[in-house]
C-alpha cells in the first residue's frame, strides 16, 4: 500500500521516485535532496545582510529571488502557521522537480554552498537544554551516585535549565578553551584556569516558530505546531568547572561559553515519514495527562540517527578525516518534543518565535552508545584509543567535534541534517586585576 495514502501527515513532497532537476539532490549520499528542503540563512561574499535559502544537494535556493517570499526575516517565516508553511513547502518542491515550469526562474536564485557564508538559521532569543535521554541521565548518574542514578523525579518531570543564547555560534566555529575554577577532592581550596575537562554533548535543537501569550500553556494536541524544525546542536561542557559550580542551582560557567548549531532547519514537515511510536518502557509510570496523548504516543517518536566524529589536530595536518566515534538515536529518547514544548509552557511561560530549545546528550542503551566523553570514557577512567594512536579521555587543543545526523526509512528517501563542526583553541590568558 503507497504509505502517502495512509498517512495524514505525508504529501506529495514526500514522493520518494521525485527527482530534481538539480542533479546533486539526486545524488543518493546527499543529505539535502528534493523531499527534505531544510531552511537556513546564508550571504554572498561582499552582502552585510542574510539572505533566506533552502538547501538543494551542494545549492542554495534563494527564496526571494525565486519570489516565493518577499522577506530576508527569517523569524518572520518561521511564525508561519502550519497551512501556509505546508503551502510554502509545496512551493518550493514542485519549481525544483524535473520539468518543472519555474525551473528558469528558480535557476537565477541558485547558489553553491561551497560559495557563500552561512549563518546561524534565525535570531536565537531564550535558550533552554533540557535532559532527554534517560540513559545518559542514567549513565552519569552512575558515576556520581551510584546508590541512587536516577533522580525520582526524572520520570515525572521533563528536567532542564535556562541557558544563555549570546553564546551560541554557527557550524565552523572555533573558540578559546574556557576559565575557570576548579577543586579537586584532595584540594583544600579551589583554584583558577584553563578547564581540563572538557567535552562535547552530541544534541538535537528545537527552534521554537509560533508563539504562545504569557499565561497560556500551550497543550499536547498542538505543540508540535509551534516548533518550526530540528537542527543538530553541540553543547560544549566543561566537567571539571560544572563539577565545582552546579551545586545547588545548576550549571552556569560551565556551559555558557560556547554552544555551536548546525546551519539548516530539518522541518518537521519533512521528518513526517521518520516518526515512530512513542511507549514507554514496561513497568514506567505514564506521563501526566498534560504531557499525554494518542497522538504522542502513535507517532510523537522520530527515528533521527545520530553520530559524533572527532579529528585531532595530528589528523586534520594528515588529511584524516577523522574517527567515528558513536552512533545513538532520537527515538530512544525519554521526552518527545511535544512534551518539552507542552511542559516549558504550562506554568504561563511565553515562548518567542526564535527560541531554542537544546534536548539534552542523546545516549543510547548501550555503554558504546553515550552522547559525550564523560560516558565514553567512564569519566576520564578508561581514555579511548583513536586509529591516528591518540588517546583522549576529554577535548585536547586543535580538536574538532563534528556532530551528524541522518533519517532512512525503507520505502522513502534518506535526508539529513548535514554537520555541526566546531574546533577548540587554546586558552587564552585571564586578565587579572594588580
Amino acid at each position: 500500500m503507497n504509505p502517502l495514502a495512509t498517512n495524514p501527515l505525508l504529501d506529495a513532497t514526500h514522493d520518494p521516485a521525485l527527482a530534481s532537476w538539480v542533479e546533486s539532490a539526486n545524488d543518493p549520499a546527499t543529505d539535502f535532496p528534493i523531499q527534505n528542503l531544510p531552511f537556513g540563512r546564508f550571504r554572498r561574499a561582499g552582502d552585510a545582510d542574510w539572505c533566506i535559502g533552502v538547501a538543494i544537494g551542494d545549492q542554495v535556493l534563494d527564496l526571494r529571488r525565486a519570489k516565493l517570499i518577499e522577506t530576508h526575516d527569517m523569524n518572520r517565516l518561521m511564525r508561519l502557521a502550519p497551512g501556509p508553511r505546508q503551502a510554502l513547502r509545496a512551493a518550493i518542491s514542485e519549481g525544483l522537480r524535473r520539468g518543472s515550469p519555474r525551473e528558469a526562474l528558480f535557476r537565477t536564485a541558485l547558489v553553491a554552498q561551497a560559495e557563500v557564508e552561512l549563518g546561524l538559521p534565525c535570531e536565537i532569543g531564550d535558550y533552554t537544554d533540557f535532559y532527554a535521554s534517560i540513559h545518559h541521565a542514567t549513565t552519569v548518574g552512575k558515576q556520581f551516585r551510584p546508590e541512587q542514578p536516577l533522580l525520582p523525579n526524572y520520570k515525572w518531570v521533563p528536567i532542564g535549565y535556562h541557558g544563555r543564547a549570546s553564546s551560541i555560534g554557527v557550524s565552523g566555529q572555533s573558540f578559546p578553551r574556557p576559565l575557570g575554577q576548579t577543586k579537586a577532592p584532595d584540594q583544600a581550596v579551589p583554584v583558577f584556569g584553563p578547564c581540563r575537562r572538557l567535552d562535547y554533548e552530541l544534541e538535537l535543537a528545537m527552534c521554537i516558530g509560533r508563539p504562545n501569550a504569557q499565561g497560556e500553556p500551550i497543550p499536547m494536541a498542538s505543540a508540535e505546531e509551534h516548533v518550526f524544525g530540528l537542527a543538530l546542536f553541540n553543547d560544549w561542557s566543561a566537567r571539571d568547572i560544572q563539577a565545582w559550580e552546579y551545586q545547588p542551582l545548576g550549571p552556569f560557567l560551565s556551559k555558557n561559553f560556547a554552544s555551536t548549531l548546525s546551519p539548516w532547519v530539518v522541518t518537521l514537515d519533512a521528518l513526517a515519514p521518520f516518526r515512530s511510536a512513542f511507549v514507554r518502557p514496561e513497568g514506567d509510570p505514564a506521563p501526566l495527562p498534560y504531557l499525554d496523548s494518542e497522538a504522542n504516543r502513535r507517532q510523537g517518536g522520530l527515528d533521527i540517527t545520530l553520530e559524533v566524529w572527532l579529528q585531532t589536530a595530528a589528523m586534520r595536518e594528515a588529511g584524516h578525516a577523522g574517527d567515528r566515534l558513536m552512533s545513538s538515536n532520537f527515538a530512544d529518547a525519554y521526552w518527545t518534543v511535544a512534551q518539552l514544548v507542552a511542559h516549558h509552557t504550562v506554568n504561563g511561560c511565553n515562548l518567542r518565535c526564535g527560541d531554542l530549545f537544546g534536548s539534552g546528550t542523546l545516549s543510547g542503551p548501550l555503554p558504546e552508545q553515550g552522547g559525550s566523553l564523560l560516558e565514553l570514557s567512564q569519566g576520564g577512567r578508561q581514555p579511548l584509543r583513536l586509529s591516528s594512536g591518540e588517546t583522549r579521555s576529554y577535548l585536547e587543543d586543535g580538536d574538532t567535534v563534528i556532530l551528524r545526523g541522518h533519517c532512512l526509512r525503507q520505502g522513502f528517501r534518506r535526508i539529513g541534517f548535514g554537520e555541526c563542526r566546531g574546533t577548540v583553541l587554546p586558552a587564552r590568558q585571564p586578565v587579572l586585576s594588580v
